[in-house]
Formats: structure tokens, sequence, C-alpha cells
């Protein structure tokens, strides 16, 4: 599950992390209020203006409608007003949204880091995940804070530091004065960076977060460390131990299909293809997007029903999948290990009736448990079906059907 720079940076205030502080506005009112909050409170007349949406790269990103960056500062209520008209309901498309961009419903309003002070002011990158090929959580951390990951990797890979830390146990003392050290730090600033990193792998770990990157990671003139932007992913499989947390979800972030399909319990993921596909494994759905490129087609989605699928949940995924109007044909590959071919022949036959004409093709391959009940249901069904034994043959007909 995504949060917004709001939500997550709430959460690791609960674990002493120091945040930017700002108010999440949804309204221009709401902004200038917040703007008036932030002013009595810190003393500037300064303050940042934040899109709120599920991507990076928002300082760089562009307001489709009028123009702006998604990340601005204000310098008076009028500017406030001005920018967060600007934001507001509007199309911010980055470098990770694509073109169709996403739709800004709230706005960050944050007091400004860059006061006054006796230190030199810098910025700073640190990530914590899972890396997978050593079986542990890893800090990724670099001097070069305030900009791409990617571009620091490429240009200047010798600046990327990574410190490991057993999934089991805590960041211990000298991993993180390590950190400190590694990223220049001395004094009361290497002070604060030691707790800082400590506080926020302890926030990882109990949020049981499959990511978390402060960019950047901020140290202020006074020697604070402070995280100024913040994004969290928190593992779905963990949610079961997070009910508190299921009401961050924000589910206009995401795609509407997708998020229809977790109603059932379907793991569905939209793609750009024009063959829509139904299949019970993830291995069975790999395979089966395989045989769709080899013959011609490109997948539309990835669409698992599982081992508990029955007619409904085979008639919900089948009527997502039309939902796609790129959708030229639709291939349901069936093999009846845990879920039996008559249960998925039904579903197809209900969605086909409560659909009514469907005019492209439609290609069912159904093989193991019940398979002839099941054929038997569909060749008597009068439904303009194709149906298949071998996979080879499936593949013949999505060839036909996509040409």
């Amino acid at each position: 599950m995504n949060l917004h720079e709001y939500q997550a940076k709430e959460l690791l205030k609960k674990y002493n992390v120091p945040v930017q502080e700002g108010y999440a506005c949804s309204s221009v009112q709401e902004a200038e209020e917040a703007y008036r909050k932030i002013k009595t409170d810190t003393g500037s007349k300064f303050a940042v203006i934040k899109a709120q949406i599920h991507a990076g790269g928002r300082g760089k990103g562009t307001i489709k409608e009028t123009g702006i960056n998604g990340v601005k500062v204000a310098k008076s209520l009028e500017e406030v007003e001005e920018f967060a008209k600007a934001m507001l309901g509007g199309t911010l498309v980055t470098v990770q949204t694509g073109p169709a961009g996403k739709t800004v419903n709230k706005i960050f309003i944050a007091q400004d880091m860059y006061y006054d002070g006796p230190s030199e002011r810098q910025e700073f990158y640190l990530s914590i995940l899972l890396d997978r090929s050593k079986g542990q959580n890893v800090i990724m951390y670099s001097t070069e804070g305030g900009m791409s990951i990617e571009d620091v990797a490429h240009e200047t890979p010798e600046k990327i530091f990574k410190e490991w830390v057993h999934p089991s146990g805590r960041l211990l003392g000298f991993q993180a004065r390590k950190i400190a050290f590694n990223l220049g730090l001395s004094g009361a600033a290497f002070k604060n960076c030691v707790k800082f990193v400590t506080n926020l792998y302890d926030a990882y770990v109990g949020l049981d977060c499959s990511m978390l990157e402060i960019n950047p990671l901020f140290k202020a003139a006074d020697d604070k460390i402070i995280a100024v932007d913040c994004k969290m992913n928190i593992d779905d499989n963990a949610m079961i131990r997070h009910a508190d947390l299921a009401s961050l979800r924000d589910v206009t972030e995401e795609d509407p299909t997708e998020v229809e399909a977790g109603k059932y319990n379907l793991n569905f993921v939209k793609l750009d293809g024009n063959v829509g596909c139904m299949v019970n494994g993830a291995g069975l759905a790999m395979a089966t997007m395989d045989m769709i490129k080899l013959s011609g087609g490109e997948p539309a989605n990835f669409l698992d029903v599982g081992g508990t699928a029955n007619a409904q949940t085979v008639e919900a995924g089948f009527k997502i999948i039309m939902k796609d109007p790129a959708v030229k044909a639709i291939l349901i590959n069936i093999f009846g290990g845990i879920v039996r071919c008559d249960r998925v022949a039904a579903g197809v036959i209900e969605a086909y009736k409560n659909l009514g004409n469907i005019q492209i093709p439609i290609i069912v391959r159904l093989q193991g448990t019940n398979a002839e009940e099941a054929k038997k249901l569909i060749d008597e069904s009068g439904l303009k079906v194709e149906s298949a034994i071998l996979l080879s043959e499936a593949a013949d007909l999505v060839k036909k059907a996509v040409a």
C-alpha cells in the first residue's frame, strides 16, 4: 500500500523521526489557513506547496492545465492562493506517472527548511528496502540528496553507500554511526543523524514497510536532521497486523479495475496489450502471457483467478477484462487442479449472458478436473466460444483472432 507524503510523515513522527511539518489541504481555503498557522509558528513568510500524488519527480513535474510544477515555494498568502488554485484538481505529469498523469486531490503546505543558522545546509539521500539477493534489509544512502538516485548511480556510483541489517535484529549503534560518518557529518549533526537513522529503521520494521525513502534527508542550518520528503510503501501481506492503517489507502490513486478486482480477491494487473487473459495460477499466467506474445498479440492484463475460484469470481474477472476497450480477444486458460473446470465454465457462461452480445472472440482452454463436464457445458450453451485442448491450439486461435 502506497502512502502520500503527509500520511507517511505522520507515521514517522510516532517513531520520533523529525519531519518537515505541514498541513494536508484539499481546498484553497484550507491552504490559506495552513499558511497562516505556519507563518505564526515559524515566523517565516515562506512556505512550500507540494502536490500529493503517488509518484516521484513532483518538483520537476508539470500540471497539465496550468503549466506550473508540482512543488512551489510561496512567499505570501496571495502566492499560496495562486499555487493552490493551479494545483488542486489539476493533472500532474512526472517521469513516474507517464503522459496520463495523476489528479491532484490534496496539497501539502509545509514549513520552509532553509532558515538561517550557524552551519551549512546539506541535502542527503537515504532509503531502506529489502535486498532479496542477500535476504537482508539494506540502508542505501548518499551525499547527493535532492536528485534522482538513478542519476547518482549512473553518474557517480562511488557516492552511493549501503549498510545491510539482518531482519531479525535492530540497526546496531556502530552501523548508525558509520552512516553519519560516511555522510561527512560531525558534532551535533552527527549525533542527530545517528538518532534519526536508528528511529527511521525502527519505523521501517515496525510498520512492515517494503520501501521507505527520504529524499532529501536535510541537515538544517542549526544541525537538525529532518525528513523533508518521504515515500513509504507498506507490505500488503502485513496489513493484517495494521488494521489501523487501512483507512490511509487512497484508491483514487490506483487503477480502478485493479481496485475492483481486489474486492473479489482476484490478482489483476492492467497492461497495455490487446488480448485479455484469465488464468488460474501465477506460473500458468506468465506462460500464457508469453504464449500470447509469441503468437503476435500483446497481453492486456495479468489475471489470476486463484485456486478458490467460483462462478461469481470468474464472472467478475470476465467483466473487468471486458471494460478495457483495447481488448480484441479473450483467452481463458484453466488447468483444473484445485479449481474445477466446470466452475470456470459456469462463470464464463453466466458472464456471457449478463454482458449480452459480445463482439470479440473468446478462446477457452480447460484441462484437468472436470474438464469434460466443462466442455459439455460450453458446447451446449450456444455461445460463440472457440475451445482448445492443447496450449499450441489456443496459441493458433489467438494468432488468428488478433490478425
